[in-house]
């Protein structure tokens, strides 16, 4: 073969090296791809190379589409942080369900285990927890689809406050009185909080409505503007409380068929934990002592349920 054959063949092979470099950058963006492919020419000096050639032509063209569409994804993301943010899942839920035995003086040394449950609260788990009457099944209160899924278990809801300035903060408080003859309700509750006592209280601006709709996602809702209020006196409620910081939604744990209070731990995890609970905080068996519920929006206030909690003298008997 003349001279001037090989340097036509030369030429011609080296303008497609330069064209399969291109594509090469183009669809992967990776310099390795390229560098490879010069070493499949390097490999047979003074030949064709016809095979290498066609080998690496497939390969660029077969898996750079791919490593194209996934940056243009990773782009799409970048510049997109809402997506980002709604793209994440928001709360994952293992097959099994988390049981945690807590002893109900909660000691120093068992503290550490309201840390998952904590965790799982605040990313939109539902669980049970005790309090000072008997066991109630709580999630955020921030946290709207957690209610939703709350809802389909049981309702109606209350709120679980560890202060008085979440009270304070959700509902329009306790009457303070004004000089005029009207009682200072507030000095008089402050003995009995925390305590067995569900309060009634009008609902502010700061509750969000979704905690204070009567029925299910599945039903037209009415809102009403009075929600009940609880400051548990029960050391392991107070401190997931305090650990949220911020007040939990709840419900009183109830045998669906028998509409009987439920007041073993482990009987509740077995009926309530296939209708999606998350957690089960065991703090021992209880008694069948609800709450007592006074409403609070009334003068003076009206004993609606007489539980746990004693009739106090200003409290008036609802007829």
């Amino acid at each position: 073969m003349s001279t001037c054959c090989i340097s036509y063949i030369r030429r011609r092979f080296a303008r497609r090296t330069r064209k399969f470099l291109i594509q090469t950058k183009v669809y992967s963006g990776d310099l390795a791809s390229s560098s490879s492919f010069s070493r499949s020419l390097a490999a047979a000096p003074g030949t064709l190379g016809l095979h290498s050639i066609s080998n690496a032509s497939r390969r660029v063209c077969c898996d750079a589409p791919k490593r194209r569409r996934f940056q243009v994804l990773a782009l799409a993301v970048k510049r997109s942080p809402k997506r980002l943010k709604y793209a994440t899942p928001r709360f994952t839920k293992e097959d099994e369900l988390l049981y945690v035995e807590v002893d109900p003086s909660l000691s120093g040394a068992d503290s550490w285990k309201l840390e998952p449950v904590v965790h799982l609260l605040k990313q939109g788990g539902v669980g049970v927890i005790p309090t000072d009457t008997v066991y109630a099944i709580v999630c955020d209160l921030r946290n709207h689809s957690a209610i939703e899924r709350l809802r389909r278990i049981k309702n109606p809801l209350s709120i679980l406050c560890h202060s008085f300035h979440d009270i304070d903060t959700f509902t329009t408080g306790f009457p303070r009185g004004d000089g005029q003859g009207h009682a200072n309700l507030f000095r008089a509750v402050k003995h009995c909080l925390p305590g067995p006592y569900t309060f009634i209280l009008t609902a502010t601006k700061e509750l969000p409505k979704h905690c204070i709709r009567y029925g299910t996602a599945d039903a037209k809702y009415t809102l009403r503007k009075n929600v009940g209020v609880r400051m548990p006196d029960e050391p392991i409620c107070q401190a997931i409380l305090e650990k949220m910081g911020s007040p939990l939604i709840s419900t009183s744990v109830k045998c669906p068929k028998e509409n009987e209070w439920l007041l073993d731990p482990v009987v509740i995890a077995d009926i309530y934990g296939p209708e999606g609970l998350d957690f089960v905080v065991d703090g021992g068996v209880r008694v069948a002592d609800p709450s007592t519920v006074v409403d609070m929006t009334v003068i003076p206030p009206k004993l609606i349920r007489q539980g746990k909690g004693p009739k106090l003298h200003w409290m008036v008997a609802e007829d």
